[in-house]
């Protein structure tokens, strides 16, 4: 079984708060990538509350994002619906519940392999892929970084050069 990881594909990352011509590029690649996969897709998805600029994240970052409920929060509605879907609500860079769901799911069926797209490679992207190879050290991880987009395309590359040095498959 191949599952895909799909980060933080949200408005406020694609088109709004915080979007980028570079976010906006991939979506097209992301939409077919999960249309044409056969398996689970999983989704993550960025979720703060009102007091966001009250965190440390907001203290780095003083933007608003994803902010529960709003538009911006919303996955991206060019991406395939399905309402099956398992999707991960993250206050934080990585989902610790989606490392445990991983975790259950490959005690139930063997995953053979999975592969994670999304926003933004150099935070939530790595951040997970991490995360998950933490949990599943055995199972191998993938990128496709044509269904990535970082902050800059810089940091995007540092990004796939770091996650390449842990093993993870770039490609």
């Amino acid at each position: 079984m191949k599952v895909l990881v799909v980060v933080d594909m949200q408005n406020d990352f694609i088109d709004g708060a915080l979007g980028t011509k570079e976010a906006v590029a991939i979506v097209d690649n992301v939409a077919l990538k999960i249309k044409n996969h056969n398996g689970p897709v999983i989704y993550t998805r960025d979720t703060h509350g009102p007091d966001y600029l009250n965190t440390q994240e907001g203290k780095n970052l003083p933007v608003e994002h994803c902010i529960e409920g709003s538009d911006g929060w919303k996955i991206s509605s060019a991406l395939p619906a399905d309402k099956d879907s398992t999707v991960f609500n993250k206050p934080a860079f990585g989902s610790k519940d989606l490392g445990v769901y991983l975790e259950k799911l490959n005690e139930k069926e063997k995953i053979d392999e999975i592969e994670v797209i999304g926003l933004c490679t150099d935070i939530c992207v790595i951040s997970n892929v991490l995360l998950i190879k933490a949990f599943l050290p055995e199972v191998p991880v993938s990128v496709d970084p044509s269904c990535c987009a970082g902050v800059t395309p810089e940091s995007h590359e540092t990004a796939l050069a770091a996650m390449k040095m842990c093993q993870v498959n770039i490609g």
